[in-house]
This record gives C-alpha cells, structure tokens and sequence, in this order.
C-alpha cells in the first residue's frame, strides 16, 4: 500500500508464536484468528529472521536524507494470550540452558496483566518491538538485528503517545511493524517479551527539515536517542553523541556542557542483549531541553 505525508494508519499485526504451541498450552483453536493461521500456512517465501511484520508501507513523499516521524497513536492487544520462551543455545546465558522451552501468557486486557504464573502477574505496556523502514543496503536485510534503519529495537519505552523519528535511506521509506510485545525488561534476556498480536494506529509524516543517522524518539517526559551494535561500547558511544548534537541543538549549552549534563541527568540503558546487534538508549527529561530565556 502507499500512504501520504500526514495520514494516519490503522496497522494489524500478528505475533511469531508457534500455533500448534499455543494450543498445547491450552489455547482454544477458536481463540487463534483465522488469519493467523492462514499466514502461518501459506507465507512460503519468508526470512531470514524470524520476525512476521507487516508492510512495507510506501510513504509517496519520502526521499532519502528525509526523517519518517511516527506517531504511535494507539495500541490495541489484538488477542488474549501471548508467549514467551527460548530456544537451546539462544538468549544471553545460552550456556546455561541447553534445552528448549515455550511459556504460555495468557492476557487480561480488561485490567491489563499477563498471567505469568501463580501469584505471578506482570503489568501490560503494549509496544512493538519492531518498526523500520527499509536499510541502506541492498537486498533482504535480517529481522533480527536492529541498526541505523530501526528494525528490531525491543525498545519498552515505544509505547502509545511516543514519537518515533526514522532517517529515511530509500524512495518511499518503506515502513514495516510487528513483534508485538505486551510487556519486556530491559535487555530482553531469554530473547523473547511478552509476544502476543497488536493493533497499532500510527500518523506518519515526511519530515524535510530534519536529520539523522539513527532512530531516536519523543515521549511525553524524554528524549530518547539510541543505537545498535554487535560491542555495547560502540552503542554508548553514538547513542551519547547523539543525545549530545540534540542538546546543541535545542539549547544554547556548549558541547562541554552538554557532555557534563548527561553524566548529571541522563539515564543510559540497556535496550537489549540478545538480536546480534546490542542496543542503548540514552534518555533525558525534556524540560532540560527548554530554551534560555
């Protein structure tokens, strides 16, 4: 499809969920829409990745050297259960766990838990872990590892009335979501989130008065800038100067002061550790962004 500069769009998504598991941990067949099925079945030319994501969505006005801003409007849970899990030899202590082992969720979207295990329930914040345009590569690029196109972020805090800013690399953007997450910490260790199916209402526009090398975003509180690596140093270092070429940017503070406010104010995360490509966000209150008056 093709959208325009300024419109908004209503985007359904499905998780990567094994179908056959689902039902095995008690999963009515009913409860699995038949769309999902029938994409499990009949998708044939896929990968490499094991994420499904929806698009590409042509973006008619986008050029490269533009930024793609993403207005994630609205999230919705599509479904009532979810999964997490890992395989043998994956996640950050593959040693540690040789073996294979699938966990169903199921997902109170009235209170907005996830049922983990007795006594167990973990607060629902619905973000998609994956949201991209195309690379400035040629070819298929890997879902799993994120980079300076975005892709697969994990980043939590990339939920519903948070701006995301992408720099545009091909004509058109070419932006794709899915991954679905219900809830995830911080590093995303075993691999997987809370995976379940999401519905996400976006606005998206073509900005020509901006530029970036990397993703970074916008939520009511923090700037957030980030970056994608296989060494976490490499991550911290572009994702600081980049939280530093905004503070120039959007205050009158000298670069010097703007390296000494971060280490005062600014929270560097960890996004996640187990896509290849490492990730960390650098996030700062926006009222230290106001200008001097």
């Amino acid at each position: 499809m093709t959208a325009h500069s300024g419109d908004t769009v209503r985007i359904h998504t499905v998780s990567t969920c094994s179908l056959e598991k689902m039902e095995a941990g008690g999963v009515p067949h009913s409860a699995i829409p038949q769309y999902d099925w029938d994409i499990h079945e009949q998708v044939k030319d896929k990968g490499p990745g094991g994420h499904i994501l929806t698009g590409p969505l042509a973006i008619a006005e986008a050029e490269p050297g533009d930024v793609l801003e993403v207005q994630i409007l609205k999230i919705e849970i599509d479904v009532p259960y979810a999964c997490n899990g890992f395989s043998a030899g994956r996640g950050f202590l593959p040693n540690d766990y040789p073996y294979s082992v699938t966990k169903v969720i199921p997902l109170d979207r009235e209170h907005m838990l996830g049922d983990f295990a007795p006594g167990v329930k973990l607060p629902l914040h619905p973000f998609f872990g994956s949201m991209g345009v195309a690379p400035p590569t040629n070819g298929r690029l890997n879902s799993g590892p994120p980079w300076m196109h975005a892709g697969n972020m994990d980043n939590k805090e990339l939920v519903a009335g948070t701006t995301l800013y992408l720099p545009i690399f091909v004509d058109e953007a070419l932006f794709s979501v899915g991954d679905g997450h219900g809830a995830q910490g911080d590093g995303e260790v075993c691999v997987n989130a809370i995976e379940t199916g999401l519905i996400g209402r976006f606005r998206l526009t073509v900005r020509d008065d901006m530029a970036l090398a990397w993703p970074m975003a916008e939520t009511p509180t923090h700037v957030i800038t980030m970056a994608f690596d296989p060494d976490l140093d490499d991550c911290v270092v572009v994702a600081l100067r980049s939280m530093l070429d905004l503070i120039e940017l959007r205050t009158t503070l000298k670069r010097h002061e703007a390296y000494m406010l971060c280490s005062l104010a600014a929270d560097l995360r960890i996004t996640q550790v187990v896509n290849d490509h490492k990730g960390v966000h650098v996030m700062l209150e926006k009222h230290y962004l106001q200008p001097a008056r």
